[in-house]
């Protein structure tokens, strides 16, 4: 489904992204690990067109995204959750998930049918509905911020960081929706610190060091090498 060829990214003069080669498989969890400052985000970045993509190819069920904007990769089926959500906090909760549905051809009954399937995912968002998203706590706005990535249900689904400052508890929670994403058909890239968490879950997953990958395999095979994990992630 998404494919990376040897893509190379820049943020100015800094080259971030090293010949960074991935695949999506569609119906798969591909996990993205690594540590701080490595390159995750800008891989999403580079696959979203926000970061300066300097050499090789990203394609979309075989389509080139090159020069296609953030905007156009959403008419496509991809949808991206940021490390720091953006949600907009002045609006409610039910404003926040309509910015993806007020759209040209999205009639009022299939507008509150989506609705009525975020809400199935996310209980606390119905009781929610009418409360600003800035007062919310950070895992009801971590929630807000999947419900509205998958409001108008993607095919691919890129997440940053979903566990990033949450408690267990809501850890848990965001992570029983992500299973519920796979087994109603999201594709998933998902880059994560949370490594036995993101490993546990994903089928793959690929680890990268100073913007480049440096190993890969299935979930299962890469919690079962500790000293791989701790040599590239500080992991125990």
């Amino acid at each position: 489904m998404l494919v990376l060829e040897n893509v190379d990214a820049h943020y100015g003069k800094s080259h971030v992204l090293h010949g960074v080669s991935i695949e999506v498989r569609a119906g798969e969890v591909v996990g993205l690990l690594g540590r701080n400052g490595v390159g995750k985000t800008t891989t999403l970045k580079a696959i979203m067109g926000m970061a300066r993509r300097t050499g090789g190819r990203i394609t979309f069920e075989g389509r080139d995204l090159q020069g296609v904007p953030p905007h156009g990769l959403a008419g496509l089926g991809i949808a991206w959750v940021p490390e720091e959500r953006r949600i907009f906090r002045l609006l409610t909760v039910l404003e926040n998930l309509r910015t993806g549905l007020d759209r040209p051809g999205m009639t009022p009954a299939r507008r509150e049918a989506l609705l009525e399937k975020v809400y199935a995912y996310f209980p606390i968002l119905r009781e929610r509905r009418n409360q600003a998203g800035g007062t919310l706590s950070g895992g009801e706005q971590q929630m807000l911020a999947l419900a509205r990535a998958i409001a108008n249900p993607p095919r691919l689904l890129l997440i940053d960081e979903p566990s990033l400052g949450l408690s267990p508890i809501m850890i848990a929670e965001a992570y029983k929706a992500l299973r519920q994403f796979q087994a109603d058909g999201m594709t998933i890239l998902l880059v994560e610190q949370n490594v036995h968490g993101a490993l546990r879950f994903a089928q793959r997953a690929y680890i990268l060091k100073q913007g480049e990958i440096v190993a890969h395999g299935t979930g299962e095979g890469l919690l079962a090498d500790p000293d791989m994990l701790k040599h590239y992630l500080g992991s125990k």
